[in-house]
């Protein structure tokens, strides 16, 4: 990929991925930094950018990947922004009771097939669409959908399960 090219296809993906890096890293600098690497890193290897079929999502996954490696160094959780849940409780009881109920559900999502678990890690905790998803997983939108569909089935069942008793 020559230097025109790249400028045309890579660099107008720059807000995009600066968007999803600040939702994972939630620091506008370290979003910045995770970004820049990306591009840095695409402009390292644009002899090989040619022979990707999506340009794109291969660069949302450089930069998910740079992002999660980032969140590890320090350690923090990079799993689903559950402090919204209970932003409204006032008493420690639910407040455990939540984190409890979403530590199960992460639980059971740990479980499930590798393609389900992903697909609804990509799509319920990290806000992909489902079209960034097939492209991301090399697979056909429908598949995405049932893999979706099959993954919460499977949550919402054991969830309820293990509640009703």
């Amino acid at each position: 990929m020559q230097l025109k090219q790249f400028k045309s296809v890579i660099i107008p993906l720059r807000e995009t991925l600066l968007f999803h890096a600040l939702k994972w890293l939630r620091q506008e600098e370290d979003a910045e930094d995770a970004v820049q690497e990306t591009l840095l890193r695409l402009w390292n290897i644009r002899e090989k950018l040619d022979d990707i079929a999506n340009p794109a999502a291969f660069a949302m996954q450089i930069t998910k990947n740079i992002c999660f490696d980032r969140l590890k160094l320090h350690k923090e959780n990079t799993d689903a922004d559950d402090t919204h849940l209970g932003a409204h409780e006032e008493t420690p009881h639910v407040e455990v009771e939540r984190k409890d109920a979403v530590a199960f559900v992460k639980g059971i999502i740990e479980h499930l097939p590798e393609l389900q678990k992903a697909i609804i890690r990509m799509r319920d905790i990290e806000g992909y669409e489902l079209q960034e998803i097939a492209d991301i997983t090399g697979t056909q939108i429908s598949a995405v959908r049932v893999n979706l569909s099959r993954a919460r089935k499977k949550v919402r069942e054991l969830y309820l399960i293990v509640n009703s008793c």
